[in-house]
């Protein structure tokens, strides 16, 4: 049986999988570019001088800590209803949070076999925080974001703890200027938090 130059033959199969393979990398790597810049724009607004000098949050790890996990919440509110590419990068978000956390928990010199213990206990607190305030939220309950923000932050001493309601005031406002975002802005990695006092 002869083959025309137009005919399917099975040497051109390699050749094809070869650009599919290329195509999958650049995908990959285009994916990952978004991933670094929409969460160096969430860390960014965590470490927001304001939220430190005039909202209550201590300026020590655990206060930054505390205000990445709230920020990071707002942006996973905002991406679960996204469509498939904003919830793939939402995922890997996650996993970038996770890994810096294990990162800081090695440099602060926990060792290796105390490490996955440390972690899940960090990972149950995150998505316990991701239940009060997302509840506190979907009631449209400031004072009750107030009060579970005061329990977080300060765990060991909620009694003289900073009144947490500017703070409060501020999630919420941030999050209505996230859902106001068009798709384009969060499926690009573009997605940004307002300064505090200018969110409307």
């Amino acid at each position: 049986m002869q083959h025309g130059w137009g005919s399917p033959c099975p040497f051109n199969q390699p050749k094809l999988g070869v650009m599919m393979i290329f195509g999958l990398f650049k995908k990959k790597n285009s994916n990952q570019r978004i991933v670094e810049r929409q969460y160096a724009h969430l860390t960014a607004a965590a470490r927001q001088p304001r939220l430190y000098e005039s909202l209550g949050v201590p300026d020590t790890v655990m206060g930054r800590l505390e205000m990445l996990s709230a920020v990071l919440i707002l942006y996973f509110r905002r991406t679960r209803g996204s469509g498939r590419s904003g919830q793939e990068i939402a995922q890997q978000i996650v996993d970038a949070f996770f890994q810096d956390v294990d990162h800081s928990i090695r440099e602060l010199g926990i060792s290796d076999v105390g490490v996955p213990k440390r972690m899940k206990k960090l990972a149950g607190r995150f998505y316990g925080r991701l239940e009060a305030y997302a509840a506190a939220l979907d009631a449209s309950d400031e004072e009750a974001l107030a009060q579970a923000l005061k329990r977080n932050i300060y765990p060991d001493d909620t009694e003289s703890a900073p009144d947490m309601q500017g703070l409060a005031q501020y999630l919420f406002a941030a999050e209505a200027h996230l859902a106001a975002l068009d798709e384009f802005v969060i499926e690009t990695g573009d997605a940004q938090l307002p300064p505090p006092g200018t969110a409307a």
